[in-house]
């Protein structure tokens, strides 16, 4: 039985790394790319179908697709590009690299990757859309809402919450039963003691 197809939305390097989990995984076939930068024909040997223009085009042929665009400063242009493939009605799985320990009392939602030897403990709770990037921890109850990235190495502590389109910086450590602010940047290798929860 073929495997479903796939394309990703972005061509570059944290597009690279979805590549090597979304191979890994094993569940999907990597159509091609979309990307409006790319100057080359391929993105390793995958081919560079169009612009975020030819989206509706391309929804006739695929009807899987993932956002491939990193993160940093800001979630704008992940989560327009989310809301775009919503509203061309394409199916925007989960991705878990099979190197990444997933409890099966978590919970994940769409067009979330998580990335090779991330550690998601139970009652953890994943929204739309995020990046849980390798070797983060995500302990007992933690909470990420939609269109976040929780960068390399990074350790989010039981009970804390992680608000919508927020970044946590590689090394970070959010400590236990604390929020972030929407949009928030916690900085890499820095201690996050929040907010009082809500």
């Amino acid at each position: 039985m073929s495997k479903p197809e796939i394309i990703l939305i972005g061509g570059g390097g944290h597009a690279r790394s979805c590549i090597d989990v979304i191979e890994q995984e094993g569940k999907y076939q990597i159509a091609g790319i979309v990307d409006e930068k790319i100057t080359s024909d391929h993105v390793f040997n995958y081919s560079i179908l169009g612009s975020d223009a030819d989206l509706e085009k391309l929804r006739f042929r695929y009807n899987c697709a993932l956002v491939a665009v990193g993160q940093i400063k800001t979630s704008d242009i992940r989560a327009r590009l989310f809301n775009h493939l919503r509203q061309l009605d394409f199916q925007i799985p989960v991705i878990v690299s099979p190197y990444a320990y997933v409890s099966r009392h978590a919970q994940i939602d769409m067009g979330t990757i998580v990335m090779h030897n991330a550690l998601i403990n139970a009652n953890s709770k994943i929204g739309k859309n995020c990046i849980i990037n390798s070797k983060v921890l995500l302990e007992h109850d933690s909470v990420i809402e939609d269109h976040c990235h929780i960068s390399t190495a990074a350790v989010i502590n039981g009970g804390s919450k992680i608000k919508e389109g927020s970044f946590v910086g590689s090394n970070a450590t959010v400590i236990e039963y604390v929020s972030s602010r929407p949009n928030d940047f916690i900085k890499a290798g820095s201690v996050f003691k929040g907010y009082n929860n809500e």
